[in-house]
């Protein structure tokens, strides 16, 4: 349990810079600050999934909530204007807890309310409930709520527009509005004495965090109604929010099965460290249906599923956790994808209506960490059927279109090295590009691509063996023994003791980089252990922080310390020096591995995710941000969770700190 008490709570800029966040399994989500103002165009009580996992519209932004004592109305709700804040409810806020829920408990004038509020799993719906624990004797205290809708793209922002259909339908204990022909209707399930129409636009609210990263920074929201009660003790003022309605009498229902939910995902938990206790209730915010089958969220207010990202996180995501069938259905629905021998980057969102996405294929890494992760998933499951049935068929496929070329001019060089590049195109996972410019074009043959060929051809080698496919097996054994002694050969930057980060054409780009260490951490490497001792230790002198790796050493002149400002500002920084958490899971594996990995280094190798553990107090709470700055403090940045963030430290944790042997394999 993460708990706040009245010190943060009451300080704004405390309050408002940590972050609580709900999911649904379906790609719809509800986020905020615990201060309760809305910093993001993203913040709201309910986004919905209409075409899982995308088609997200935000349609419930928030409630504006108010105490009425007496003659004495007081304001609990916190909101953000050009230049004032109101109200002030944050004043009020004694204390937040994530208990499993959200919860925030105020206080004024003798009265102590409780506020919590959960997603239903499976279902676009939040229910949002308030307790009264304390009234002075002989008080009468009573609660109204004005919900606040936007019902748009949860990219976008509303603004006060004409073609708004006020109109609500009262019916008992339930009421609806559908102020756009376009877009769904959004019911309230209510308990409430009250339910009338209002009708009101709330003008110019403002967004600091859009305003930081150069976006629209204000909105308007439309209050269609207002939900009366008269507060008593024992019996909760509940609103359900839904696409669909909902039934009021259902409410304590639908909050014991979440919390059953709940309980049975701390207890998928692989021992009974907190740490990784938190870190499998956050990885299962990730998770995520598309139709029948299983994906991965990247990262919440603003990802989608992203092959590189998924296949990243599948391991620390799944297999640590319990959920070994769902790492099964992610690894078939994304091989069902597969084309020219590419698995998609990304799934374009169409919209609310159709089964039909297109992909993108433009990543040349995506495809070779689909081998990796089948890796893990059949040598912690033994479930190697599914692969040769299912996957080695797709892995062959891929193989020979690297080998005769495919997209973007990937195609196995005749050195047995990979190469991967085409103008205007960011094929690795440092992806930023502005317009035209790629910020780390990385054409030619990245390191990392090359150690995630060479591990993919082992796995086909180790799999060809199982198979008896004795001809495979040879023509893959060649293959991964051409691309070492080229890597070796090539590769070595003996200045500066560690690996160059890019060749192309025989030009060698010795930037020091933390995607070297990959060469060390896959499975299958192909440097000798001094050459690997070696790149540890640059990594670890260059880049290493209290919460990950830089991606670009200080002491390059192209090193940008803090990740801020507009979107090109932000771009040109986001693998120039920003840290990322997500790469302590391969720096850890690569450290055990050249220190031999006994008791003492793997407490020492402990240390090194001591940072993120205090995180999970700070950004997203219970969650690990994208990506921090630089230079200290190291402030968080980008989304405030993020799949492979949490993916790559519970992974190392269990796999490399405890040496946990997942329940499917004893």
């Amino acid at each position: 349990m993460i708990s706040l008490d009245k010190t943060i709570c009451r300080d704004l800029e405390a309050a408002i810079s940590r972050e609580w966040l709900e999911t649904n399994g379906l790609g719809g989500f509800a986020c905020g600050t615990v201060a309760g103002a809305n910093t993001r165009r993203y913040h709201g009580l309910l986004t919905a999934a209409l075409n899982p996992p995308g088609g997200r519209m935000l349609l419930l932004s928030k409630m504006e909530e108010t105490l009425v004592l007496g003659e004495r109305r007081i304001d609990v709700s916190t909101n953000e204007y050009e230049g004032v804040i109101h109200p002030e409810g944050y004043l009020y806020l004694s204390s937040f807890r994530l208990d499993p829920f959200p919860v925030f408990t105020y206080e004024a004038e003798g009265v102590k309310l409780e506020k919590s509020l959960f997603m239903l799993n499976g279902s676009n719906t939040v229910q949002i409930e308030y307790r009264l624990l304390e009234s002075p004797a002989g008080s009468k205290p009573q609660l109204e709520l004005r919900p606040l809708i936007a019902f748009r793209n949860y990219h976008a922002t509303t603004h006060e527009n004409a073609a708004l259909d006020p109109q609500i339908l009262n019916d008992k204990n339930l009421v609806s509005v559908q102020p756009y022909g376009s877009l769904p209707r959004l019911y309230f399930a209510h308990n409430a004495e009250a339910a009338a129409a209002e009708g009101y636009w709330y003008c110019n609210f403002l967004y600091r965090m859009e305003r930081e990263r150069g976006l629209d920074a204000n909105e308007d929201l439309f209050n269609p109604l207002v939900l009366r009660w008269a507060l008593i003790p024992q019996q909760a003022a509940v609103v359900i929010a839904s696409t669909e309605p909902q039934e009021i009498r259902k409410a304590t229902d639908f909050r014991n099965l979440e919390l059953q939910r709940r309980e049975a995902v701390v207890a998928s938990a692989p021992n009974r460290d907190p740490f990784v206790q938190a870190l499998t209730v956050a990885a299962n915010q990730f998770l995520v249906r598309r139709g029948n089958d299983w994906t991965v969220i990247a990262g919440y207010p603003w990802f989608t599923d992203w092959g590189r990202d998924t296949m990243i996180s599948l391991p620390g995501l799944t297999l640590f956790t319990g959920n070994a069938a769902i790492a099964k259905s992610i690894l078939r629905n994304f091989a069902r994808h597969v084309d020219q021998g590419m698995l998609p980057n990304r799934f374009v969102d169409s919209g609310q209506t159709g089964e039909l996405k297109t992909a993108e294929f433009n990543t040349a890494d995506a495809t070779l960490w689909f081998f990796e992760a089948a890796r893990a998933y059949a040598a912690i499951t033994g479930d190697y059927k599914f692969l040769r049935e299912e996957l080695y068929p797709v892995f062959t496929s891929i193989i020979d279109f690297h080998i005769k070329g495919t997209r973007y001019n990937i195609k196995i060089m005749e050195n047995g090295l990979l190469h991967a590049g085409a103008p205007g195109t960011q094929l690795t996972w440092m992806d930023a590009k502005i317009g035209d410019w790629v910020v780390t074009p990385r054409s030619g043959q990245p390191v990392e691509i090359q150690a995630l060929w060479f591990n993919a051809l082992k796995v086909m080698e180790e799999l060809a063996q199982r198979f008896g496919d004795e001809n495979s097996r040879e023509r893959y054994s060649t293959l991964a023994s051409m691309a070492s002694e080229a890597f070796n050969r090539l590769f070595w930057n003996n200045e500066k003791n560690c690996l160059y980060d890019v060749i192309e054409n025989g030009a060698t780009d010795a930037s020091i980089r933390p995607n070297q260490i990959f060469a060390v951490s896959l499975p299958y490497s192909m440097l000798p252990k001094d050459r690997a001792l070696a790149v540890v230790t640059t990594v670890e002198r260059e880049l290493l922080t209290p919460v990950g790796l830089r991606t670009l050493a200080p002491s390059d002149s192209r090193y940008r310390p803090r990740y801020e400002g507009d979107q090109r500002s932000r771009d040109s920084a986001y693998h120039q020096g920003t840290v990322w958490p997500w790469l302590l899971g391969p720096f850890i594996t690569a450290y055990l591995r050249v220190n031999d990995g006994a008791a003492p280094v793997r407490e020492h190798a402990h240390g090194f995710l001591r940072g993120l553990e205090a995180h999970l107090n700070q950004g997203g709470l219970g969650q690990i941000s994208e990506i921090f700055d630089g230079d200290a403090p190291h402030l968080p940045r980008g989304c405030f969770a993020q799949a492979w963030s949490v993916a790559e430290v519970l992974r190392s944790l269990c796999e490399d700190i405890y040496q946990v042997i997942p329940a499917t394999q004893q």
